[in-house]
């Protein structure tokens, strides 16, 4: 089995990394599984600066030391009031498991850098992939809410998910 590749953190820049976020949203319902309904579609770099700039949250690129100055960007995180969400990695690097490194790393942040007690996160009930990798991170579902958005027709239910410190040391 192929080991993933390193990631690691470093700030979001917009000026730097909003074009290459941006390329990784090809439409509409990208956007909607990305960030929910807090960004408008077509996704600008004015949305992602404000974003990038909200009080509390902090925004990372996940970028593989590649031997680039800054290395290859691979994925986009963030952490707000104890939230995690918009994880994201880049299409042509998704299956390689660099999701469940990327929330790995996030979740050791806020934890072991940020003392949080416990880390939040809402993800869509059909977003499968992304519930294996934060059900193996010990998240659990604490809350099922039917049918919070439409989207194309469809309600689209979401998952609260948590994690505490002490279930993480378990």
């Amino acid at each position: 089995m192929k080991l993933p590749q390193p990631l690691t953190l470093r700030p979001f820049r917009p000026a730097d990394d909003a074009p290459v976020l941006r390329s990784w949203v090809a439409g509409p319902l990208d956007l909607m599984t990305w960030a929910g309904p807090h960004f408008t579609w077509p996704l600008d770099d004015a949305q992602l600066a404000a974003y990038a700039a909200e009080p509390g949250r902090r925004t990372w690129t996940a970028v593989s030391p590649d031997g680039t100055p800054d290395g290859t960007p691979l994925g986009h995180v963030s952490l707000a009031d104890g939230r995690l969400g918009r994880v994201l990695i880049a299409p042509g690097a998704r299956g390689r498991g660099l999701g469940e490194s990327l929330v790995s790393l996030t979740v050791s942040v806020g934890f072991d850098e940020l003392a949080l007690p416990e880390i939040a996160l809402g993800v869509w009930t059909h977003n499968t992939a992304a519930l294996r990798i934060y059900e193996k991170l010990g998240f659990r579902t604490t809350e099922t809410l039917e049918g919070v958005e439409t989207v194309d027709g469809e309600p689209w239910s979401v998952h609260r998910m948590r994690l505490t410190a002490s279930d993480r040391r378990q």
